[in-house]
């Protein structure tokens, strides 16, 4: 069994002992969405900010990669953009699957592994939405690459993505008791340390590989910020743990 479905597997467990990011929102939030009144959280506590849309997200076409769970793309769906969701958990992809038959719209739901090439067109969305979830694969390029390629020219790549300072401390966030890169398929006495059916196979990514990526994978920059993991000691001490990413594919490349 490759690293993929273990993460998957994992997820599922996640969802169903209540995982925070598993829980969809409630009818409330939804109807408040078609009134304009949205967050919508891509890293643990700082909303993205609004104009990392478009001003009309009507018709638009979105890809909530791999961003199951109904949290992100039932708030698309209620400004009226045309939704796609890509996850490899099967928990994530009923909870999206009940928000829209419970709100009544339509969206697509594909089970594929993010690790690989992405089963779409060229130039298929105008707009990509990933909350945190790089730390389940092990290259970050190859999926930079894959989103410029399926996003229109002027099309947008919103992401959150872990930083790696998560990884280094104990679970008291007390010392450093790991060195980065965090990789456990290169680290025979990590691997053996961990508990995978609890934990799956994360990893760490450098800056270099997650903005510089998308750098080189064509992408432009618009915005960025900095967040928090919203309890313990490291969010206590101020220290960022998490970026967000506001990317476009020029008009003209």
């Amino acid at each position: 069994m490759g690293y993929q479905e273990i993460n998957a597997k994992t997820v599922d467990g996640w969802v169903k002992a209540g995982w925070q990011w598993g829980q969809p929102i409630d009818h409330a939030t939804f109807a408040k969405a078609q009134r304009g009144e949205w967050q919508l959280l891509l890293t643990p506590t700082r909303p993205m900010p609004h104009d990392w849309l478009f001003a009309d997200m009507r018709g638009k076409k979105v890809l909530g990669l791999a961003a199951g769970g109904g949290q992100q793309m039932p708030l698309m769906a209620a400004l009226g953009a045309d939704v796609t969701v890509l996850d490899y958990a099967k928990a994530q992809l009923a909870s999206e699957r009940q928000v829209a038959e419970r709100e009544d719209y339509a969206i697509t739901i594909v089970r594929a592994d993010m690790s690989q090439p992405l089963p779409f067109a060229d130039g298929a969305f105008d707009l990509i939405m990933q909350p945190v979830a790089n730390c389940y694969i092990e290259e970050v390029l190859p999926l930079w690459r894959e989103c410029f390629r399926i996003l229109k020219p002027g099309g947008r790549l919103v992401v959150g993505l872990d930083n790696g300072i998560n990884y280094l401390v104990d679970e008291q966030e007390e010392k450093i008791i790991q060195g980065l890169p965090y990789n456990p398929l290169k680290d025979a006495k990590l691997m053996a340390s961990l508990d995978v059916a609890e934990d799956g196979i994360q990893f760490s990514h450098t800056l270099d590989e997650q903005l510089r990526g998308q750098l080189q994978a064509g992408f432009q920059f618009r915005d960025m910020y900095e967040d928090y993991n919203g309890s313990g000691r490291l969010d206590l001490l101020r220290i960022p743990t998490f970026w967000a990413t506001c990317a476009e594919k020029p008009a003209v490349h």
